[in-house]
């Protein structure tokens, strides 16, 4: 039930990503951390091999989360408000 709402709400989220990655007031740590989150998803090579595949897949899982949890809290939060509403209202 819950992972439906979120799939659900998932174009919102890439909105939300985008808009504030672009966003000149968001300084370069939190772009940093989505970054390096992003590049250990893809990298080939990571902690756990992907070739253990349920704990390859986890510990993808986990960092890709945790960094796009860091990414907003280190956000500025009326910038994120801002940007929500925006797309709240079809932006």
């Amino acid at each position: 039930m819950c992972t439906l709402r979120i799939l659900a709400h998932l174009p919102n989220f890439l909105k939300l990503y985008t808009r504030l990655f672009a966003d000149k007031r968001v300084s370069w740590l939190p772009k940093a951390v989505l970054v390096v989150g992003l590049l250990y998803v893809l990298m080939p090579v990571d902690a756990l091999a992907d070739l253990l595949v349920p704990l390859g897949l986890v510990d993808d899982t986990v960092i890709m989360i945790g960094a796009l949890w860091a990414f907003i809290k280190l956000c500025p939060r009326r910038v994120v408000e801002e940007h929500v509403e925006i797309i709240d209202q079809g932006g």
